[in-house]
Order: C-alpha cells, then structure tokens, then sequence
C-alpha cells in the first residue's frame, strides 16, 4: 500500500510527518482497506486560518480543531485522492495542555478523526454512528500507542 501524505505546514512549527504516515497505515489496516495509490493533503494550521475555512465551507464562523473535506462519496472503491485535512495545531497544542497529554498524541487523534471523515464516517446526525466512529478511533490510536507510533 501506497500512501502518499501531501502535508502543508503553514505554521512551520511542526516536523513530525511520519506520524501521518503511521495513523493513515493503521487506519486502512483496521478498515482493512488496501489503496493501491492513496493521496490525502494535510494542511497544519493557525485558529485563525481554520476559522476562516469553517466559516467559506461550512457557514460557522468559529475556530475548530479539525475539518475534512473527503473527495469523493465512496472512498472504500475508488483509492487516488481521497481528500483533504486541516487540523489547527494552535487548538490542538491547547486540547493537548488541557488533557495532560503529550500534543502529537492529540494531532494523532486528530488526523485518525479527520481521515475517518475522508473514509465515509460521520458523526454529527446520527449517536449510533458517532459512537461507532469515536470507538473506531479510539482503538486505532490506542494500537498505535501500543505499538509505540504515537507518543
């Protein structure tokens, strides 16, 4: 499997990319997807940038810590570009201070929680599907933790 992370840091601020790599491997792995060629963009970002995003694509003018916007309706048949990520690491830095955890556990969290979205998950209208999605990646970022990948 071929996974091909186009990662855009505009905060310049954050050098660990192989810890996309490793949550994207983990994610198909549970999902027991096998991408040929897989794309997924990545842009780590400010509150402000973010905000200005949620606001153009999803009406909400407020800051948040993840968005998603998947490509495609059936990612599972199709492979190539499945979408894009954005994840605030001001937000994510603060969430993590807040939680008493290391930030590349809750950026980890994150990515898994953004690339769920890109893989059809969702979340926000159904609680039977919420708790499907939120356990799903939980014990994704919980292999990873045990398998040392995520600090």
């Amino acid at each position: 499997m071929e996974i091909s992370i186009l990662i855009t840091d505009d905060t310049e601020a954050y050098g660990n990319s192989q810890l996309f790599s490793d949550c994207a491997e983990a994610v198909f792995s549970m999902l027991k997807v096998d991408f040929d060629d897989c794309e997924i963009s990545l842009l780590l970002t400010t509150d402000d940038r973010i905000k200005e995003l949620n606001g153009e694509y999803r009406q909400k003018d407020r800051s948040t810590d993840v968005l998603s916007f998947p490509m495609s309706e059936d990612p599972l048949s199709e492979g190539g570009m499945l979408g894009d990520i954005v994840i605030s690491l001001e937000t994510a830095k603060e969430q993590a201070d807040e939680a008493a955890i290391m930030p590349d556990r809750e950026i980890a969290f994150l990515f898994i929680h953004g690339l769920l979205h890109l893989m059809g998950y969702e979340h926000e209208n159904d609680p039977d599907e919420e708790e499907e999605m939120f356990d799903l990646q939980e014990e994704i970022l919980r292999n990873l933790l045990e398998n040392g990948k995520v600090p």
